[in-house]
């Protein structure tokens, strides 16, 4: 897993699976998502999993129309594949990377 710091999120999406993990620090569900996801990044290796503050990206989000969080959205081939709200377990979101 990676954090986004000063570089634009098109740069860092990739050609094969990227999800991006919009959250935030204080978020309690982000928190639980932030688990979920780093134990699925130790068994996806075509996975690329990209955590973005919100509090520190507010006009990434803002452009995105993000209102809660956790909000994350999947991406192949740098485009958007599918997204969604709120706290999932790993095996709910290997099964939306299996449709993929």
């Amino acid at each position: 897993m990676e954090y986004l710091s000063g570089q634009n999120l098109e740069d860092v999406l990739d050609v094969n699976v990227t999800l991006v993990d919009y959250f935030a620090s204080w978020c309690g569900p982000c928190q639980m998502l932030s688990l979920e996801l780093e134990d699925l990044s130790e068994r996806e290796d075509n996975l690329k999993i990209i955590k973005v503050d919100v509090d520190n990206h507010q006009e990434l989000a803002q452009s995105k129309g993000i209102m809660s969080v956790p909000f994350v959205e999947i991406y192949k081939n740098k485009k958007l594949i599918t997204s969604f709200l709120g706290f999932k377990t790993k095996e709910e979101i290997q099964n939306i990377l299996k449709e993929i």
